[in-house]
């Protein structure tokens, strides 16, 4: 049974692939069209997931969408006139649009899928948004049965799902529904900050170490009230996203003291506090969530997906608090993974197709879902690129790209099948000596040209984690924050603890100063050798060399710009930055004999 799952019209488009309930394959549009975020129809994805698998969309039995339009339509209306008069200039605007377009999703879908040829309009299918996301979560998880619980902006109607898998079973419990939402909570400080939302949240959640949450109180005496079942409310008096074009409104300005601060402008000491607060925030409505589930949960398992799910620090601090024992996270948490959500929606559930777990990991590969190229398409590429390379054999190419790392070379690393979600992990992957203490400044402003306050994640061998993180599980998927050892840890003087917000960066905190945070925590991805033996060996090597058996690993991109899918996309985002060596399959680049030039360097928006 070949099922492809589909997610678009929002944000962060995408196309899954299963057959016969394997995920074969899984990719989101921006990579292709080079659009962040990209919303559009995922016609791109949608190709490739049909080449990967060999399939025309003839072969496919069952198209599934992620969502249910008309019900979000419903939702829309129902807001517009709970607020009346107010919103009427949104309303305006919004109503062409969905009496035009949305509202005939069906037929637009179908017209996009009869491009690949001749499709039955019989066999496209729709399913509940938290749905999509809880079933992302629970069927790819290691776990025969698990507790669910889903957190994003919203879907339909629900902000925040409770749900319960079993098998091939998957039952929604409980639904908390939109104004009320965890995910636009967030968003609101995101766009207050002066930082864009479904983007700007990553910057939030990396700017909260800065500062001191002393608005959290006052968050909760006005914002949000939040009860002991983990449900809460929001005062609407202060938001403007129900009926309006902005986030926040005047009310909001005057309960902290300003407007929003504008894109690109200096941060201050409020700003730092202000993330510092929301972030204390959401961790406290999570926890509080977790732990009321955990009362009636018998499985010790828990699920996470939705948007929320991306906050890493969140999740680090589930862990810790130990309610559920072991915990795992959709590595595409946000609407891309809906995609695959909502294929295995309708093999599971709908066509109520067994599931089969495996003893020695989920069901995700790694999340390597993307395309990937031979090592005749690298060369042909980059050859076509004029790029000067040399071809070696594994050995020595793992060899001389640890060497390479050890004397603090910056090295983009291309290999294998693309990632499927918004975190690199080792396939198309930055990588640095995490022992450098400028290695964090230097990448955020000569290589990613971004805001020198964001940190790195380290990559660390799975089998040593335990050794330099307090961390006693896996995190394939860079979605869990924990603190370094006290061991290597460097205490700050009290001079050093005075300096101001992003002065603080410069002070080396561990012996791996390059990934860790001003408040010795890091975002951590361990590393496989079943799921990534590429990337595993290229660790080893490097500990082997150093005793380190970290790197740090940022994404293949500069700001604004989706992860690289091509060679030549990795080969341009090298030319046009500070990196030193470039590694695509076999093929090894230094900048140094580079000749080639970049006639039209691309731009993208500011992130």
């Amino acid at each position: 049974m070949k099922i492809l799952g589909i997610s678009a019209f929002y944000h962060d488009s995408a196309a899954a692939l299963i057959i016969d309930g394997n995920i074969i394959a899984a990719a989101q549009e921006e990579r292709f069209t080079r659009i962040k975020h990209d919303k559009n129809f995922p016609l791109a994805a949608i190709a490739y997931c049909l080449q990967a698998a060999g399939l025309t969309i003839e072969d496919i039995d069952i198209v599934i969408f992620y969502e249910l339009p008309e019900k979000k339509f419903q939702r829309l209306l129902k807001t517009y006139l709970s607020f009346a008069p107010q919103g009427y200039t949104s309303f305006m605007k919004a109503m062409p649009l969905w009496l035009t377009e949305k509202l005939y999703q069906k037929q637009f879908i179908i017209k996009q899928l009869a491009s690949f040829g001749k499709f039955r309009a019989e066999r496209l299918q729709f399913t509940e948004h938290h749905l999509s996301h809880a079933a992302s979560a629970f069927f790819p998880s290691p776990f025969e049965e698990a507790s669910i619980l889903v957190m994003d902006g919203v879907g339909e109607f629900a902000t925040t799902t409770i749900a319960e898998g079993k098998g091939n079973q998957l039952t929604l419990t409980k639904q908390l529904n939109f104004p009320h939402s965890l995910g636009m909570l967030y968003a609101a400080f995101t766009y207050y900050l002066g930082f864009k939302i479904n983007s700007g949240e990553y910057k939030v959640m990396g700017l909260a170490p800065y500062g001191r949450p002393i608005y959290a109180e006052l968050i909760f005496k006005y914002l949000v009230d939040l009860k002991a079942d983990g449900s809460f409310r929001l005062d609407q008096q202060y938001f403007n996203y129900c009926t309006g074009l902005t986030m926040t409104n005047q009310h909001f300005d005057a309960l902290f003291g300003a407007p929003p601060r504008q894109a690109e402008a200096v941060l201050t000491q409020k700003e730092f506090d202000i993330a510092a607060s929301i972030q204390a925030v959401t961790e406290e409505v999570v926890l509080t969530i977790t732990r009321a589930m955990a009362k009636t949960d018998g499985t010790g398992n828990l699920c996470l997906a939705g948007g929320v799910a991306l906050n890493c620090v969140a999740n680090g601090k589930i862990l810790k608090d130990g309610t559920f024992k072991n915990i795992w996270i959709q590595p595409a948490a946000g609407d891309a993974g809906s995609a695959l959500g909502a294929a295995l929606v309708a093999y599971h559930l709908q066509q109520k197709q067994p599931r089969v777990i495996s003893e020695q990991a989920d069901a995700m590969h790694g999340s390597y879902l993307g395309s990937e190229f031979s090592q005749v398409e690298c060369e042909t590429r980059l050859q076509n690129q004029s790029a000067v390379f040399a071809v070696f054999d594994d050995e020595t190419l793992i060899a001389q790209t640890a060497d390479a790392l050890a004397t603090e070379k910056v090295v983009g690393w291309f290999q294998g099948r693309m990632e499927f979600g918004p975190r690199a992990l080792g396939n198309r992957s930055i990588l640095a000596d995490p022992r450098s203490p400028e290695m964090q400044k230097n990448l955020n402003l000569k290589v990613k040209f971004r805001e020198s306050f964001r940190p790195f994640a380290p990559s660390i061998l799975a089998e040593d984690v335990a050794d330099w993180f307090d961390l006693e599980c896996s995190s394939p998927y860079m979605l869990l924050v924990a603190p370094i050892k006290d061991e290597l840890k460097i205490p700050m003087s009290e001079a050093e603890n005075a300096l101001f917000g992003i002065d603080k960066l410069n002070v080396p905190r561990s012996t791996i100063p390059s990934v860790t945070h001003i408040d010795y925590s890091a975002r951590v991805q361990t590393v496989h050798q079943q799921t990534n033996p590429r990337y595993h060996q290229l660790l080893t090597a490097f500990k082997q060399g150093t005793g380190c058996p970290i790197l740090v690993n940022t994404s293949f991109n500069v700001r604004g710009e989706p992860i690289v899918h091509t060679p030549e996309d990795a080969f341009i985002c090298f030319m046009t930055t500070d990196m030193d060596v470039l590694v695509i399959g076999n093929c090894l680049l230094h900048k140094h004999q580079q000749t080639a030039t970049i006639a039209d360097k691309p731009t993208f928006a500011p992130d």
